[in-house]
C-alpha cells in the first residue's frame, strides 16, 4: 500500500515544514518578521536591525547592534580577484548572473567554507560577511562590466545611502530617498517559502555549503516570475509612456491573455501587505522631485487591472516606480531584491542546517508504458 501523498501542481497550498523565521496571515493581511508586525518595523527600524532580528531571532540591544553596523562597514570591500573577474563579464550578462558569479567566487575564497561545518555561528558568520559585501557586488559588478570606474564602499554612510552612492556614483543626501530606499530593503527582507528561499533551503538539505545555497537562491530569483518582476513592471510602464494611453493598453493585454507583471499573488488574494507601504513613500517621492508621470502611469494600470480582474498589485509594482526616480539602472532592480533577501536566505539556511532532512519529493511517471528495445536497422 502506498503512502504517497500527491501534492498539487507547483505545491500551492502545500506545508512542508516549520519555521520561526515569519508569517504571512492572509486572513488579516500582515507579514510578520520573528513576530514583529513587518509594518511597524518600517516605522520604527531600519534594515540592517531587520537584518540582525531575522539573523539572530531578536532585537539586538545597543551593544550587539553597535558591534553588527561596525562589522558591516569594516567588510564592505571585496579581494581584487572579484573585480578582476567582473573585466571579463560582457555587458549584455544579467547582473544577476554576476551577482551568482560573484557570490560563488567568494565561496571559492573563503578558506573557511568547507563541507560539512554547519554550525549556527559559523554559517552566520559568512552571512554577514556577505550582507556587508553584496551591495558591493552588485553595484560594482554592474559598472565594471558597462566600462564605469568602480566607485569603492564608504565606511562613512550607512548601508543604504552606501549603497545607492555606488550604484549612482555621487552622493545621495535626499533623506526621503535614502529612507525610501531602506524601506525597500526591509520589505524585501523575507517572505516565508517562497521560490527563492525554497531552493535555497533544498540545496542547504543536500549539507552543501552557504553560499551554493545562496547561488541556487539567486538563480532562482533572476526568474520574472519571482524577482525579475520588478524589472518587467518597469519595462512595461515605459512602453505604456502615458497615463491617457494606459487603461488601452492594459485592456488590450488581458484581451490577447498576456501576463501583467508586478500583479497577483500566490498567498494574497486582497492585495500584498506590503504594497500600500513603498506606494505612499514612492508618491512623496515622485512629487518631492517633480515627476510624477510614471506613478500617474501605475495608477491607472492598478486601477484597471482592479476593475477588469479584481486582481491587486504585489511589492515589485510601486518598488519599480521608486527605483526608477532614484536614477537606479532597471536591470539592478532584481539585484536589489537579492541585497535584501539574503537576509531571509540565511536565516532560512541556518534554520534548515539546524534541523536537517534532505528535501527530496518524488514525481508521477506519466510517460510511456514499458517498451522493448528496437534494433537501430529496424525503426
Amino acid at each position: 500500500m502506498s503512502n504517497e501523498i500527491i501534492a498539487p501542481k507547483g505545491l500551492a497550498g502545500v506545508i512542508v515544514d516549520d519555521s520561526s523565521i515569519s508569517k504571512v496571515d492572509v486572513e488579516i493581511n500582515q507579514l510578520i518578521y520573528r513576530g514583529y508586525d513587518m509594518k511597524e518595523l518600517t516605522e520604527k527600524s531600519y534594515f540592517l536591525e531587520v537584518a540582525y532580528l531575522l539573523l539572530h531571532g531578536e532585537l539586538p540591544k545597543k551593544k550587539e547592534l553597535d558591534e553588527f553596523l561596525l562589522f558591516e562597514r569594516e567588510h564592505r570591500e571585496i579581494p581584487e580577484e572579484v573585480y578582476n573577474i567582473y573585466k571579463s563579464v560582457p555587458k549584455y550578462a544579467h547582473p544577476m548572473d554576476s551577482l551568482r558569479l560573484g557570490v560563488t567566487f567568494l565561496g571559492i575564497l573563503d578558506k573557511h567554507n568547507t563541507l560539512g561545518d554547519t554550525s549556527r555561528e559559523e554559517t552566520r558568520a559568512k552571512a554577514k560577511n556577505l550582507l556587508a559585501k553584496i551591495p558591493t557586488l552588485i553595484a560594482n559588478g554592474y559598472r565594471v562590466s558597462h566600462g564605469m570606474p568602480v566607485v569603492k564602499p564608504r565606511k562613512d554612510l550607512d548601508f543604504s545611502r552606501n549603497f545607492l552612492h555606488m550604484i549612482t556614483g555621487k552622493d545621495t543626501l535626499d533623506d526621503l530617498v535614502v529612507k525610501t530606499f531602506d524601506v525597500t530593503m526591509i520589505l524585501y527582507a523575507e517572505h516565508g517559502f517562497n521560490a527563492s528561499t525554497f531552493a535555497g533551503r533544498v540545496t542547504a538539505s543536500t549539507l552543501s555549503d552557504y553560499y551554493s545555497a545562496v547561488a541556487s537562491a539567486i538563480g532562482t530569483l533572476k526568474g520574472p516570475l519571482h524577482g525579475g518582476a520588478n524589472e518587467q513592471v518597469m519595462y512595461m510602464l515605459q512602453e505604456i509612456g502615458n497615463k491617457d494611453t494606459a487603461a488601452a493598453y492594459i485592456k488590450d493585454k488581458l484581451a490577447k491573455k498576456d501576463k501583467i507583471m508586478g500583479f497577483g499573488h500566490r498567498l494574497y488574494r486582497t492585495g500584498d501587505s506590503r504594497t500600500p507601504i513603498i506606494k505612499e513613500l514612492g508618491w512623496n517621492l515622485a512629487k518631492k522631485l517633480g515627476n510624477t508621470r510614471w506613478n500617474e502611469i501605475a495608477d491607472v494600470v492598478e486601477e484597471t487591472m482592479k476593475t477588469e480582474k479584481n486582481i491587486f498589485p504585489n511589492l515589485d509594482f510601486p518598488t519599480a516606480t521608486a527605483y526608477y526616480l532614484m536614477g537606479i539602472p532597471i536591470e539592478l532592480y532584481t539585484p536589489l531584491f537579492a541585497a535584501s533577501r539574503i537576509t531571509g536566505w540565511s536565516a532560512h539556511i541556518i534554520e534548515q542546517f539546524e534541523n536537517n532532512r534532505l528535501i527530496r519529493p518524488g514525481s508521477r511517471y506519466v510517460g510511456p508504458a514499458k517498451r522493448n528495445y528496437i534494433a537501430l536497422e529496424k525503426r
